[in-house]
């Protein structure tokens, strides 16, 4: 005994279609009007952290934000960068002027990160260029890694020890 299912491909693919367009909105919130619609937290700024050996550097992108719209604490051994990018109104903007397409995110942003022990918070630095924010986290002096000076004997230095005793 056969069965035969009936089923509609193209009901499938909507199916899908709609899962991936749930996930696209809430990953890109639509912008009825500008300004508008913006959820909170809508946009990160991109970070980059390497480690040295004398620092740990934090870089955050922050394309079209101002210094006065950011904040840098340390706190806690917490590092916090908060702030807002704000959509620009164009100058010549004309009364009634539609956006077609809005694809840069904007809105207020919180980035937190947990500073190892081995940060030195009191000589934290930082440097706001073209807008990439560098933040220098110098490490503890205690804690840098050492070079240990290892003596290396032969086999004839023992020998010659072993006899003198």
């Amino acid at each position: 005994m056969t069965w035969m299912i009936n089923r509609d491909a193209f009901n499938d693919l909507r199916g899908v279609q709609a899962d991936v367009n749930r996930i696209f909105s809430a990953a890109f919130p639509r912008l009825s009007e500008p300004g508008e619609g913006l959820e909170k937290g809508s946009w990160v700024p991109a970070v980059d952290i390497s480690e040295g050996e004398l620092a740990i550097v934090l870089e955050a992108d922050l394309p079209g934000v101002k210094p006065s719209d950011f904040r840098l604490s340390v706190e806690n051994n917490v590092l916090t960068l908060s702030g807002e990018r704000r959509m620009e109104k164009m100058a010549n903007e004309v009364k009634g002027e539609r956006h077609h397409r809005i694809e840069r995110q904007y809105g207020r942003f919180t980035r937190t990160f947990t500073l190892p022990a081995t940060i030195n918070v009191e000589k934290v630095s930082a440097e706001f260029r073209d807008g990439v924010l560098r933040v220098t986290l110098p490490k503890r002096e205690e804690v840098r890694a050492r070079q240990i000076q290892v003596t290396v004997r032969t086999d004839d230095e023992k020998a010659g020890v072993a006899k003198a005793g």
